[in-house]
């Protein structure tokens, strides 16, 4: 199957190294996390948020949180994509759009309300799942409209995520999940490392 989704998928790559002379404006950069957030959440929570760090000061900073890798500071942009603890009681203003465009009954908004409280109150890991889930979420579907956009990008979970929190002013029900270098490839990077046969991955049942 040729698709320009699949074969964005087969030619992915992490990027280690960037160009540091090439930038992104603040403009694209709106533009990919306008992509970013077509990605699913639960329903339709869209708990998440994006640092765009790409001052040189900003990226100096956070490179020093995340073990000196100097693709931090390399890149173009690098995001600190966070997930948020889910909370029931924003989902009447999350979901009004749905309503308001027609294709959501009313009556469905109390429902999930509902469904979503008997999920996540009092319940820390299930709230820090969603999280997670959420922002990995986010974080996929930026890289792939960067990648559409010609930019290369390399998820990076080797960071000091409480100093992170600190250092950039996080809220508390606010979790630095990765970070996402982003910019222009320059020479030396690996091509996508060989995966693991489908068969050994992929149970029938």
């Amino acid at each position: 199957m040729s698709h320009p989704l699949t074969d964005a998928l087969a030619a992915r790559n992490s990027a280690n190294f960037f160009d540091p002379d090439l930038p992104v404006d603040d403009a694209r950069i709106r533009a990919l996390i306008g992509w970013a957030t077509r990605a699913p959440t639960a329903f339709n929570l869209q708990n998440w948020r994006f640092i765009a760090v790409r001052t040189p000061q900003g990226k100096q900073r956070l490179r020093e949180l995340a073990w000196n890798q100097p693709k931090v500071s390399d890149a173009a942009v690098t995001f600190i994509v966070l997930g948020v603890l889910p909370r029931a009681d924003s989902l009447p203003e999350r979901l009004r759009p749905s309503v308001e465009a027609g294709f959501m009954p009313p009556g469905m908004v109390p429902a999930w309300e509902g469904a979503a409280s008997r999920l996540y109150t009092d319940a820390p890991r299930t709230q820090r799942d969603e999280a997670v889930r959420s922002a990995t979420f986010g974080a996929s579907a930026l890289m792939l409209a960067g990648q559409a956009e010609g930019l290369s990008a390399s998820p990076m979970t080797g960071f000091d995520a409480p100093g992170v929190a600190q250092a950039f002013g996080l809220r508390q029900d606010e979790v630095p999940v990765m970070l996402v270098a982003m910019g222009y490839a320059r020479a030396g990077n690996w091509p996508q490392k060989p995966r693991r046969p489908v068969s050994e991955v992929l149970e029938l049942a």
